[in-house]
């Protein structure tokens, strides 16, 4: 029983982990309503498109048509509007990128990938998973016709 209750315990921290970080984040954007951004220039975007050879820096696909320019370090951290501080991305990329720290989105990578092998091997929880992936989808797509 020790060892479950660890694993109890850390799951506990993980959670609360994840609650911080979003907080501390939601922090930093409220903090940055309110400060211009100034638009990128046509050259100026089309500069960024070449630092990756017109590549989603998130994704690594082909960028073609629409796609944003994601802050490097992020306008709410005090990220600039310089060419330096702007890559390529997909703007489904970009939106689930969104204003993540460093730290949060790299759990949310792992969680995710683990999350993704759970339904690959069709677990029960993967199955769960699965289903209520295909359901908040769909209620995202509907959103946005």
């Amino acid at each position: 029983m020790p060892d479950e209750w660890n694993v109890q315990r850390r799951a506990t921290y993980l959670a609360k982990k994840i609650r911080r970080l979003r907080l501390h984040r939601r922090q930093l954007v409220t903090a940055s309503k309110g400060h211009k951004r100034a638009r990128l220039t046509a050259a100026k975007r089309e500069a960024v498109l070449a630092r990756t050879s017109a590549r989603c820096h998130i994704c690594g696909g082909k960028v073609d048509g629409k796609w944003q320019a994601d802050h490097v370090l992020a306008h709410a951290q005090g990220g600039g509007t310089e060419v330096e501080n702007f890559l390529p991305a997909h703007e489904l990329c970009n939106n689930y990128r969104w204003h993540y720290l460093p730290e949060e989105f790299q759990l949310a990578l792992k969680i995710g990938v683990w999350a993704k092998g759970q339904v690959e091997k069709q677990t029960f929880l993967g199955n769960e998973i699965a289903r209520r992936f295909v359901t908040h989808e769909r209620q995202r797509e509907a959103r946005r016709k």
